[in-house]
């Protein structure tokens, strides 16, 4: 299962007014506290406070926000990992095969999706469901055996069959390599991209606001869109001012919402952004 999880934060939204206003000499006091996030109560702002924060995103002054911070413990997909860790600004932490030798997970996606009709890359909101009279070329097992369990049709498998069973063969493969005492940091060639990885993320209030604004985008990656949903839900939750002025939206509109239907989730995201 795709997933962030939520470590361990530092500052919040005051913290981001009073690294603006030391320039003048100046520090705000909160109204109060209210809430929780993250076991630590969020300060309330002055009207003033509010729109200084606002004024800094919208301007794009951006330093001030530097000085707030969260990690995440990440779960997904090597995929998926491969294209989040492009962003640069974000210490990242991962599981590491050449040190562990555990039995492997594997990611099946419920449903797949088509390929987008307007872009070289990326998929549409279409799910296909004439896959499973797709043949099996190149998979190296007993025909036959496997057809008597799982028949679609002559010659062919259902397409999460196939894929579990692509998974299987890897892990019985990796594992018998380990077995053989085979040194992980070789073994681990032949898991495929839709084996599990784990990792830490670290980073600054703008840093993870500039990676979701990208990640969040109706036309991103659904298995990426996930992970950066339940980020930005997480850090509307910490730094509710700040969040909502860099993501550009006001802040109760960036919350959890039903995960099921791609186009419907993406479409809200995106309201939210314009």
């Amino acid at each position: 299962m795709i997933r962030a999880t939520y470590i361990n934060h530092m500052g919040d939204d005051l913290s981001v007014v009073n690294a603006a206003r030391v320039s003048f000499g100046k520090q705000s006091e909160a109204q109060g506290y209210t809430g929780k996030a993250g076991g630590a109560m969020r300060p309330v702002l002055t009207d003033r406070d509010t729109r200084l924060i606002r004024y800094l995103a919208k301007h794009e002054h951006i330093s001030p926000f530097g000085h707030c911070f969260a990690s995440f413990h990440i779960k997904a997909p090597i995929f998926v990992a491969r294209q989040l860790v492009k962003h640069k600004f974000l210490r990242w932490n991962e599981i590491s095969r050449r040190y562990v030798d555990d039995e492997p997970e594997f990611y099946v996606p419920d449903q797949w999706r088509g390929k987008s009709d307007d872009k070289k890359q990326g998929s549409s909101d279409d799910t296909l469901s004439n896959l499973d009279g797709m043949p099996m070329y190149g998979l190296a097992v007993n025909k036959e055996v496997y057809q008597n369990r799982h028949r679609k049709g002559s010659g062919t498998i259902g397409t999460q069959h196939m894929a579990n069973l692509v998974n299987q063969k890897a892990y019985h493969l990796y594992n018998n390599m380990i077995t053989a005492g085979v040194a992980p940091e070789q073994a681990r060639m032949v898991l495929p991209q839709s084996t599990m990885t784990e990792w830490y993320w670290s980073g600054s209030l703008d840093a993870f606001a500039d990676m979701c604004k990208l990640r969040c985008k109706k036309d991103t990656q659904w298995e990426t869109f996930l992970v950066a949903v339940e980020i930005s839900t997480i850090m509307l939750d910490l730094f509710p001012v700040s969040w909502a002025s860099l993501l550009g939206t006001t802040e109760t509109h960036i919350r959890p919402f039903d995960t099921s239907e791609r186009g419907r989730a993406s479409e809200r995201v995106q309201a939210n952004q314009a």
